[in-house]
């Protein structure tokens, strides 16, 4: 185009109505996980100054069917419930809300249902309710008004501690995402089990400053509303991403700022000490913490972004003892872009330099402290090369404690692991070495003594086979028995015999 036919303003001749295409619904909340979708619904709750919230996986005949989020805030009033429920409503948002989009309910839950309902009651007694259904939205965005007399009465329905005098339910009916397809019982419970140990995991992660400062109780049970059973509630307690009891590195944490895009910018530098185990450094329940270095951003106390380094370092395995808290505002909404899933934060390229820019009150940088979190991972790293080298351990040890076993030790090359399980022996034995089957086994006459069961899993008594594992483990080293050897398998077994025979009933 040549500069003779540029013309600064577009002529139009008219205007025309284009309503958003059925395709639309599909996309909305595509980015949600399950964990990260029941945390959305959570925001709305504490906005809503709820003291308690119950997540309740309903069941029916088996299979998970419906996922209802119950909670004792002061409610939606009835001339502000169709704005609730409209997609991107125009709602206000004061500046400590964890809402931000006016997305949040609908995108969370049509990621994981087929149908959506919202039952809630004010202090006026009024009970109102709406639903959506996701095949109408797609077609005429036409929401259906719940009779208030079924609204009233699931809202006054028990819903374990909680009593809703005021309070919202929501409720995701044809769920499909977060159960299994299979009619199969067993595969049904774990993967229940599975589903609640992560949702527990991360709930207490991201609202873990929230569950601190006891702004708000989350609860979580099973109810089968074919016997009408409900069971025991679990708890979800704060998962603190910080919360070791001693530094890694002399110093720390250190407090970092500048200034970015006009306002003042904190960074709160973290170092944790190595090979830690704890759930709050092990944030995904795995083997490495590796993923977890990094930045850790939260809006108004909530954790949106929980490790990463938003493109200011390359993460690696020497750097994962690394973490850095810090509060982000609406003011730098133009600069930190929020998704909204709430779930990770973009960076503007003024950030990298803002953080490279950071100093503490000693004069630390930013660099100065990625170093000092590699020193700190070296060092620990250090300590257990120095320790002599082990038979690895093989079965009949507990996950957590083969992770804790690996990080500690070096095992030695080319011998073969030693397991230690339980079976009948004769006599009142504790304990035979069988080299033969590289097995320690224990009588299992004294399990309920160890345990409190006669009969219990292949990884049972962690504590009891980590102490024979680091007595015994020089038996299985060499090809052969010596006087030695025979001689502290002589003392092991007296000893032993005696300690557990003196716990038996």
């Amino acid at each position: 185009m040549g500069a003779a036919s540029w013309q600064k303003e577009v002529p139009v001749t008219r205007s025309v109505h284009l309503p958003p295409g059925p395709r639309l619904m599909d996309a909305i909340g595509h980015h949600h996980a399950f964990e990260t979708a029941v945390a959305d619904l959570i925001d709305n709750s504490i906005d809503a100054e709820a003291r308690a919230v119950l997540v309740r996986f309903v069941r029916e005949a088996g299979p998970v069917t419906s996922l209802v989020l119950a909670d004792d805030g002061r409610g939606i009033q009835e001339s502000a419930i169709d704005a609730a429920m409209t997609m991107g409503g125009d709602r206000d948002y004061d500046t400590s809300s964890l809402g931000h989009y006016g997305m949040g309910l609908k995108a969370a839950s049509f990621s994981q249902a087929d149908s959506l309902t919202v039952l809630s009651r004010d202090t006026t007694g009024t009970a109102v309710g709406r639903r959506w259904l996701l095949e109408r939205a797609r077609t005429s965005f036409e929401c259906d008004i719940v009779d208030p007399s079924f609204a009233l009465t699931v809202l006054s329905r028990p819903w374990g501690p909680l009593r809703l005098t005021t309070g919202t339910v929501v409720r995701w009916d044809n769920v499909r995402t977060f159960f299994p397809t299979v009619p199969d019982h067993n595969v049904t419970e774990a993967f229940l089990q599975d589903t609640i140990e992560l949702l527990i995991r991360h709930l207490g992660l991201v609202f873990h400053r929230i569950l601190a400062a006891g702004r708000i109780q989350i609860l979580i049970d099973v109810e089968d509303v074919t016997t009408g059973a409900t069971g025991a509630s679990f708890n979800v307690v704060p998962v603190d991403p910080f919360g070791y009891t001693r530094t890694g590195h002399a110093g720390y944490p250190k407090k970092l700022t500048a200034t970015y895009h006009g306002q003042p910018l904190a960074l709160e530098c973290h170092v944790w000490p190595g090979r830690s185990q704890v759930k709050e450094f092990r944030l995904g329940g795995g083997r490495s913490a590796e993923p977890y270095q990094g930045f850790y951003f939260y809006r108004n106390d909530r954790l949106v972004r929980p490790g990463g380094w938003n493109g200011v370092h390359h993460g690696d395995r020497e750097h994962q003892l690394a973490r850095v808290a810090m509060d982000i505002s609406d003011a730098w909404a133009c600069h930190l872009r929020m998704n909204p899933e709430k779930s990770a934060l973009a960076a503007d390229p003024q950030f990298t330099e803002t953080v490279g820019q950071a100093r503490s009150e000693d004069g630390t940088t930013f660099q100065d402290f990625l170093t000092d979190a590699r020193e700190a991972y070296k060092q620990s790293r250090k300590r257990s090369k120095e320790r002599p080298r082990t038979v690895a351990p093989g079965k009949g040890f507990h996950p957590s404690l083969r992770r804790a076993l690996d990080e500690e030790l070096e095992y030695l090359a080319g011998v073969d692991p030693f397991d230690i399980r339980w079976k009948d022996l004769d006599g009142d034995s504790f304990l035979e070495v069988d080299r033969e089957h590289r097995t320690l086994w224990l009588n299992k006459r004294y399990r309920v003594a160890v345990t409190g069961y006669d009969r219990g899993a292949l990884n049972d008594a962690p504590v009891l086979k980590v102490l024979l594992y680091l007595l015994t483990q020089e038996v299985f080293k060499g090809a052969w028995l010596g006087p030695r050897d025979k001689d502290n398998i002589e003392l092991w077994q007296r000893v032993l015999t005696a300690a557990a025979q003196a716990e038996l009933p």
